[in-house]
Formats: structure tokens, sequence, C-alpha cells
């Protein structure tokens, strides 16, 4: 509310000496009515306001979202195309159909939110380079705006969830082969150096249990980051919740004050 609010009832509004040059004078009534004018256009503007900062937050989730899910995918691209799996040893099916489908899902999951930042980012970057505080009504993120989160979720919850469980499935592939591997290969090696007529030497001593235990420590290491990352995004979602409703309720008593002051001045009005 402006400083002309305060002015008392009984008193002209200011500029009413100007007007009775004229032949008339500012009464009462002329004085309010301007004064909702006025507050009516900065109710419009503080709203202009709002509608501006939903799209450039939209806009923001759009790029962490398109950013994070074209990173993200390609590395499980890469993933998934060099790892070498060993054709002598036999991996367990469960394992193999484990990290194919988590695989396959986590891209799926980061390419479609790669799609829906590509289609809906452009439209939101066109509008937020104009330079007028009417066209914000032009962009589509308020329409969106389910789209737009789901992105942002898929690409910043659940792909990098499924991204952790890529990399422990990645560690049991990678060394599960190692026990069966070296012991094969020290057999040959003895196998080859008695058939030179060399004297036989003794192996070196390979734990059996080394690619299990390795496999097993990257497993028992990723469970409390995941836990943590999981317990870290309900705790932001909870307080970016809280944040919006206590803005909500600002804005509500804001919208209340306003409805009083200008029933106030409707019975003002009327009286006179």
């Amino acid at each position: 509310m402006s400083s002309e609010l305060n002015v008392p009832m009984g008193s002209p509004a200011p500029g009413a000496s100007e007007r009775a040059s004229d032949g008339g004078g500012m009464d009462y009534r002329d004085w309010v009515r301007r004064s909702y004018l006025e507050l009516v256009s900065s109710n419009h503007h503080s709203v202009q306001a709002l509608s501006w900062r939903k799209l450039y937050l939209s806009r923001a989730k759009l790029k962490a979202s398109s950013r994070t899910s074209a990173l993200l995918s390609g590395f499980a691209m890469v993933a998934m195309v060099e790892v070498q799996l060993e054709m002598q040893y036999s991996y367990p099916p469960v394992l193999l159909v484990a990290f194919s489908v988590c695989t396959t899902v986590l891209v799926a999951v980061h390419l479609f939110a790669l799609l829906i930042s590509t289609c809906i980012l452009p439209n939101v970057e066109a509008v937020s380079n104009i330079h007028n505080l009417n066209s914000v009504s032009e962009s589509p993120h308020e329409r969106m705006h389910y789209f737009i989160e789901l992105a942002w979720g898929f690409s910043t919850a659940l792909g990098i969830l499924l991204f952790l469980a890529e990399v422990v499935l990645l560690c049991w592939i990678k060394f599960l082969p190692v026990d069966s591997g070296g012991a094969r290969k020290v057999t040959a090696c003895c196998t080859t150096t008695a058939d030179a007529g060399a004297a036989p030497t003794t192996p070196p001593p390979v734990s059996r249990n080394s690619g299990w235990q390795a496999a097993l420590a990257s497993t028992i290491i990723m469970v409390p980051v995941g836990v943590i990352f999981v317990v870290f995004a309900v705790h932001f979602y909870r307080s970016l919740v809280g944040h919006k409703t206590e803005r909500h309720h600002q804005e509500i008593e804001e919208l209340h004050k306003i409805k009083v002051q200008l029933d106030g001045h409707e019975r003002g009005l009327q009286t006179v």
C-alpha cells in the first residue's frame, strides 16, 4: 500500500489545489478510486514477478536435468559397451540379467528426461530472452509444469539411484572372475615351465576370495551412500515444500490485508 492511503478521510487528496484552479477539485471518491487503481497495478506487477520467477526456475531445472541426463546416460552406455566378460567364467545368471535391466532402465529414464528438456527448454529460453513483462504468459512452463517436474525427478532422483546400482553391478561383473582367471594363469605358467625342462617353481599364493571381497567392499561402501542420498533427497524435498508453503501463507496473509483495506475504503466510499 502506498503512503497516500494514510491521508485522513476528511482531508482532500494531493493535487486537489491544482484541480480546484480549473474549476473542480478531487474529492474523496476520486482519491479512493485512484488509490485502488494503484493498488491493483502494484499487485499485477507482483503477480508478474512471481510468474517470471517460476519461469526462471523451470528453465534452471530443465538445464540441470538435460546436463545430468546426458552425462549419466553416456557413462552407462560406455560401461555397457566397454565391459569385458570372461568367456571361461560362469557368471550367475541373476547378475547378468540385473546388469542388463539396470543399464537399460537407466538409459531409458535419462533419455526420457533429456527428451522432455529438449522439447520444452527452447520455448522457455525464447520467452526468457524477451525483455517484456507481459511476455511471460507466452511461455509454456505453467502448462508443462508436471512434465518439467517429472524430468527433473527422473534425472536427479531416480536416475542417480539407478547409476549407483549400475556401479555396484559393474564391480561384481569385473571382480568375480579374478580368482578363476588368476588360477588359470598360474597353472599355465607352471605347465610351460615344466615342459621347458626347467625346475618347477612354487606358484605364489593366490587368495581365492580376492575378487569376491573386492565386489563386496564396493557394495558395502555404496549401500550407505545410497541411503544417505535417499535421506538427503527426502529432506531436501520436505524443506522445499515447507518453504513453498510458508511463501503461500505469506501471500495469503498479504492478500487478506489488502482485502481488509479495500473493504474499509469501500465502506468509507459508501458513507460519503
